[in-house]
Formats: C-alpha cells, structure tokens, sequence
C-alpha cells in the first residue's frame, strides 16, 4: 500500500488537442501567390517563409525531447548510449551468470 503525500501533489496534464487540417490546393496557392509576391517585390523574404507551421511541433510539445535537444543530444549520441546500456547489461548478466549459475 502507497503512501499519499498532499503536500506535493502532481498536477494531472491538460489535454491540448490544436486540430489540424490540411488543404493541399490552398496550401499550393498560398505558397503561388508568396512566391509571386516577392519576385514583384512587394514582399520580403524571411526566415518564415521557409519553414512550415508543424516542424518541430511534436518536439516542443513533449518535455524530453524538449530536453534533450537542449542538451544537444541527436540519434548518433542516443544510439551510443543505447549500445553502452546493452553492453554493460551483457556484462552484468555474464558475471551474474558465471557466480550465481555455474
């Protein structure tokens, strides 16, 4: 049996649910109509302009994957991490084998 604390208590998560639709024809005369816009120059280009609106949506919703990218940590380094885990969980199950069962 668990021990409540009242003290400090987690708040439960909010649901956040940003329904998303997508209309390809409107999608490609928006992006007509920004390219014709700059090539007559009444718009500049931006940094904008470039990235669409659900990059990184997914990353900055979660708090670890928010964390780890501030750490600077990519595939390469999880997967070191991953393949020294397993290593070192190898070597744990091979001495645990060699004690404990033979």
């Amino acid at each position: 049996m668990a021990i409540f604390s009242f003290y400090n208590m987690r708040k439960p998560r909010r649901f956040e649910h940003k329904p998303i639709y997508y209309d390809p024809k409107k999608e490609a005369l928006d992006e007509r109509i920004r390219k014709m816009e700059i090539e007559m120059g009444v718009r500049q280009e931006t940094e904008e302009d470039y990235k669409p609106s659900i990059k990184g949506t997914f990353i900055e919703g979660t708090s670890h994957l928010r964390k780890s990218r501030a750490r600077g940590d990519n595939s390469g380094t999880r997967e070191s991490k991953n393949m020294r885990l397993l290593l070192i969980l190898a070597l744990l199950l091979a001495a645990f084998w060699f004690f404990f069962l033979k």
